[in-house]
């Protein structure tokens, strides 16, 4: 059974949350969210985005005729085109869901002045009427790569990343890693290709844990996993996934191959957005001062990130998972 952790701590991480009034925007009546490629159904960002809209409606009780969910097909000229229009028909808030929204919103912000935006997944866009909404990857990655050495058998666990990727290894996998005290080589493989044939490498290097970061790439590298655990005699080959939570779409055969989770809470984050905006607020804490970009970082601290175990191994280190989750938020803030 998937047991969730969340760890609380008396002080906020980075830096204090400034509940700032947004004198640019207007209150805030229509609300719109802009999903990524996909919308609702993608068992990923976007359906946490609706959870946390859903959540915002019937709290706040919301009117359904002043909510407005747009879908792009991926491509500039149609982010730019659905956020324009939603900007131009007075949606007062408008949230988009994904970095890929970025140049987007810097343009149409600047357009719209009077209009309150939030990007998910994005630190990038300095203005005022924009909220940065980002959470501390770092914090799930030393969680992974505790919970990896832990339960790890031959000594050698892996993290598939990205090539930009590199401080979340050294900073968080790692760290973690090192930090569980046991005698086990963390591996990083850095892909820009095939995922299918990183994963094949860093198995055959020996890793039996992979921490898979990149979006999209879970169920591919979760296959190679489940076909070389039909080969392999012995104790099996584990993957620790990072958001979106894909445990749904594992059948009951292949879900003890699912080790754990770490999940950022795109629906928390999205109903914190909405409901400080109808209440003329927004978030302004400080993300990159220099740059002039205001937002909010989730963390563990309040339960923007969270480390779901699936597996029994894991499931009775807990505790050694609980302290371990109050050293990242000490080192990492």
């Amino acid at each position: 059974m998937a047991k969730r952790f969340a760890y609380l701590l008396l002080t906020l991480l980075f830096s204090a949350t400034l509940l700032t009034p947004n004198t640019n925007a207007a209150t805030p009546k229509k609300i719109a969210i802009a999903y990524d490629v996909g919308g609702r159904g993608d068992n990923g960002s976007n359906d946490l985005a609706a959870a946390g809209l859903e959540r915002a409606i019937k709290k706040h009780k919301l009117s359904r005729l002043d909510i407005r969910e747009q879908i792009t097909d991926g491509t500039l000229g149609d982010r730019i085109t659905r956020v324009r229009f939603l900007a131009r028909n007075k949606y007062q808030l408008i949230i988009c869901v994904g970095s890929g929204y970025a140049d987007t919103v810097r343009r149409i912000s600047n357009e719209f002045p009077n209009t309150q935006f939030a990007i998910i997944n994005d630190a990038s866009v300095a203005a005022l009427n924009v909220t940065s909404v980002v959470f501390a990857d770092t914090q799930g990655a030393y969680l992974a790569g505790f919970s990896a050495a832990q339960v790890s058998k031959s000594g050698k666990v892996a993290m598939i990343a990205n090539p930009d990727q590199a401080d979340l290894y050294k900073d968080g996998f790692s760290a973690g890693v090192f930090a569980s005290k046991k005698k086990v080589i963390p591996i990083v493989k850095y892909v820009s290709g095939s995922y299918s044939l990183a994963t094949s490498q860093v198995l055959d290097a020996g890793a039996d844990v992979v921490f898979a970061t990149t979006h999209g790439s879970n169920s591919e590298i979760f296959k190679v996993i489940v076909a070389r655990n039909a080969k392999k005699k012995g104790s099996n080959i584990g993957l620790i996934n990072i958001e979106p939570d894909q445990y749904i779409t594992v059948t009951s055969a292949t879900k003890k191959f699912l080790f754990a989770s770490v999940v950022k809470r795109v629906d928390k984050a999205i109903y914190d957005v909405i409901a400080l905006s109808s209440a003329k607020r927004a978030y302004l804490d400080i993300l990159d001062g220099d740059a002039g970009i205001y937002g909010r970082r989730y963390g563990i601290t309040g339960g923007g990130i969270e480390f779901t175990i699936r597996s029994k191994e894991l499931a009775v280190l807990s505790d050694s998972i609980n302290v371990a989750a109050a050293t990242a938020e000490k080192i990492l803030a």
